[in-house]
């Protein structure tokens, strides 16, 4: 029997939080995670808020027992991109070479590429990766991660 890994897909936008943005990354990114056999039990959508950033990585994984949390949006250099902040106080070591490959390959694409600040770190025994929130940089770079999974 093949074992199936519960993951959670977080995206972090005011505005689509604030219900003005259709949450079209989210929806990319759990459609690739389930093409990939994945089951996506959470799907949220909250503030470019800190505090709620990490309370919702944190019940996912603490609380709700999923071993990848894939966050959409909060990655740039805008002040209210808070998205790595929050993930680094408490994630329990850096996958360092996750957000390399994302850089590495979206580099071809786009020098924008270089001020991604996204991270990659692990909680207890689970995954959490940061991606891009726009649609077409959150589909890049989870193709770029999902054959590491």
């Amino acid at each position: 029997m093949q074992k199936v890994f519960l993951s959670g897909v977080l995206t972090v936008s005011d505005k689509g939080s604030a219900g003005l943005r259709e949450d079209e990354s989210g929806k990319i990114v759990a459609e690739m995670l389930k093409a990939e056999g994945f089951q996506v039990a959470k799907k949220e959508i909250v503030p470019d808020d800190r505090q709620k950033i990490s309370e919702r990585i944190i019940q996912w994984i603490d609380q709700d027992g999923l071993s990848l949390v894939i966050t959409s949006g909060g990655t740039g250099l805008s002040p209210t991109d808070v998205t790595p902040q929050a993930m680094e106080k408490i994630i329990d070591y850096q996958i360092p070479g996750i957000p390399e490959a994302m850089r590495a390959a979206s580099l071809l694409k786009t020098p924008h590429a270089m001020i991604s600040r996204a991270m990659a770190g692990v909680r207890g025994t689970s995954l959490v990766i940061n991606l891009p929130g726009s649609p077409g940089g959150a589909r890049d770079n989870l193709s770029v991660v999902l054959p590491a999974l």
